[in-house]
């Protein structure tokens, strides 16, 4: 049960754009115009989205990890952006005009360019921690953050985050593009692929994948994990032809030792794999087959339980994503947006709804763990429209507050008040 709590407890305390250690550049030169990354963090199993356009929104390629967050984007238009983390205090900014959901998802949707998507930006707080690098096919990029935006000057734009040690960077990643780039005016993909690898990060904070996005051609070449031998090539125009899709991104490269022995040390890994049979064995088999196993008790089987509450969250992601045509669970972030809800059905929202009811019912000595289970059975059933029942187990999520997650007492009030 320690593992349950331990790996919850980082769930309930993730943010948005709670992104690592990434390098991140734009360079135009020459009638030619790349953007490229490198995407260093903890969590591997990264999702890779297609989102083709709606009569609200223009169409995207999204890349994020598990959360379906999204960390890095191209939409149809050559609009690109990408996050690196950063170290600002939003607590001492007076940040007043806040979006009520995630702003760049809005700004890859409606916009495409930078000019465009800077007018819409500039109206509100920008309210992440985080810096982004906004490109377009057209050559312009600027680098956004809590203080302010910061135009391109000259061909490239450097996006990295390294710490700061008595005034100086910790690392020389930014130091090591900013010198290539300025070393030469070659532009084309084996250039930029060979600055991702002498950039790329190893060890426990890992470069998971990187990306060379040619933002007039709607071409991107993805790398798994700092193997600049295998390429993963996306047509993006071609690719949202084929419809909405979610995939995993390792699953278009060959079997790769470090990659997966990365992966199995994972919490996530149990999840995962749960998710991976749920693909080749059906949904409803594989999870009475777990629930089962979780049933019997037995040592083996000692982490199923927090697997099991994975998968649940990760089915109501998937719905989400595809319910809004992309985008993320504004309710799991805590964003205004994510409290006016949208009443429909699906089979990911049926088939988590029976594994938090499993939860739900089973003995459990953490009584903040217990009442967040109740929080997630009672939204499951808010948004498939069962009022009486999402009411109840609101009711009991918040009922001793000492009990309660700070973010489970937040959302339970705020959902409380709205009910009918």
């Amino acid at each position: 049960m320690k593992k349950i709590l331990l790996i919850t407890i980082g769930i309930l305390l993730c943010t948005i754009n709670s992104v690592r250690a990434c390098t991140i550049f734009s360079c135009s030169r020459g009638g030619e115009v790349f953007a490229a990354a490198n995407e260093d963090d903890t969590t591997p199993f990264t999702r890779i989205w297609y989102n083709p356009s709606t009569k609200d929104r223009y169409g995207s390629v999204c890349f994020g990890g598990p959360d379906m967050q999204v960390a890095s984007a191209m939409n149809e238009y050559g609009l690109f952006f990408d996050f690196a983390a950063a170290n600002y205090d939003l607590s001492k900014l007076k940040q007043l005009n806040l979006y009520k959901g995630f702003l760049m998802w809005d700004v890859l949707g409606k916009c495409k360019n930078v000019k465009e998507a800077i007018a819409i930006i500039k109206k509100y707080d920008y309210n992440s921690p985080s810096q982004v690098l906004l490109a377009d096919k057209e050559g312009n990029s600027v680098l956004i953050n809590p203080e302010g935006i910061i135009e391109k000057k000259g061909e490239f734009q450097v996006n990295a985050n390294c710490n700061s040690i008595n005034g100086k960077l910790s690392c020389r990643r930014p130091e090591i593009v900013n010198e290539e780039l300025s070393a030469s005016k070659t532009v084309n993909v084996d250039f930029f692929k060979n600055i991702l690898n002498k950039t790329h990060q190893e060890g426990d904070l890992p470069t998971l994948y990187s990306t060379i996005c040619d933002l007039k051609r709607g071409i991107i070449y993805v790398y798994l994990f700092h193997d600049y031998n295998n390429v993963y090539t996306i047509d993006l125009k071609a690719e949202l032809k084929k419809g909405y899709r979610i995939e995993n991104l390792a699953d278009h490269f060959p079997v790769s030792f470090a990659y997966e022995s990365f992966s199995k040390n994972h919490s996530l890994y149990v999840k995962e794999s749960i998710l991976q049979e749920m693909k080749t064995k059906g949904t409803d088999s594989t999870i009475d087959h777990y629930l089962a196993e979780s049933n019997k008790q037995l040592p083996q089987n000692k982490n199923l339980d927090s697997a099991l509450l994975e998968v649940a969250l990760q089915l109501v992601k998937y719905s989400w994503n595809e319910h809004t045509h992309g985008g993320m669970w504004d309710y799991w972030f805590s964003f205004p947006k994510g409290y006016e809800i949208q009443q429909y059905h699906d089979p990911n929202l049926k088939s988590a709804e029976k594994i938090f009811k499993y939860l739900s019912e089973k003995e459990n000595p953490d009584p903040k763990l217990k009442n967040f289970i109740y929080e997630m059975y009672g939204y499951i059933n808010l948004i498939q429209g069962d009022h009486k029942t999402a009411k109840e187990y609101y009711n009991k999520s918040v009922s001793n507050p000492e009990d309660s997650y700070k973010v489970t007492l937040i959302r339970g009030k705020e959902i409380l008040s709205r009910i009918k």
